[in-house]
């Protein structure tokens, strides 16, 4: 993955009805340590990473970069939302366009909380960048996360097998204004 490109960074937090995104901050290195490790979080994504591991790598303060936002609620972190440039590695058809990724602890799950973080994230980058189509990929199994992303308006593209699974990319378009 690679970076966003030429966006604004760090933009000023955004707030929805109930969360805000912002930047991540030392305070935030036990939950993104949680997140890593959390077999629940990691079942699609190809399982957890050593707690102890993550407790000796992971700095202090949690690395800072364009496209990374901390999901605040209440003060505290309870997820990450994610948007990269996709790079020639990925699929054809995702390679070059911004790839929205999201981890959400287990505790948060089921409130709406990603559809709301996303969307917020999804609405500052068509500001940021008028006109630019993302792409979300998800194993087919992981039924949560594809109906997050037909509620967010991701159409399939393709289907494919990576990692011993079927795989879905989808793509978001921004709405523009016709002239």
């Amino acid at each position: 993955m690679t970076e966003l490109g030429p966006v604004a960074w760090p933009p000023a937090p955004i707030k929805t009805g109930r969360l805000v995104l912002r930047e991540p901050v030392a305070r935030d290195r036990a939950v993104f340590i949680e997140l890593l490790a959390s077999p629940e979080v990691h079942t699609y994504l190809g399982g957890p990473r050593p707690r102890d591991e993550l407790e000796r790598d992971m700095p202090e303060a949690p690395e800072q970069w364009p496209g990374s936002f901390v999901v605040d609620l209440d003060g505290s972190m309870i997820g990450q939302i994610l948007l990269r440039r996709a790079s020639e590695h990925r699929r054809p058809a995702a390679a070059g366009k911004v790839d929205l990724g999201y981890l959400f602890l287990p505790r948060a799950w089921g409130f709406g909380y990603a559809a709301e973080a996303c969307a917020a994230a999804l609405g500052w980058l068509a500001d940021a960048l008028p006109g630019e189509p993302v792409v979300l990929t998800t194993q087919t199994a992981n039924v949560g996360s594809m109906r997050l992303a037909a509620k967010l308006g991701f159409t399939e593209v393709e289907r494919f097998e990576a990692w011993g699974a079927e795989q879905w990319l989808g793509m978001w378009s921004p709405i523009t204004p016709s002239d």
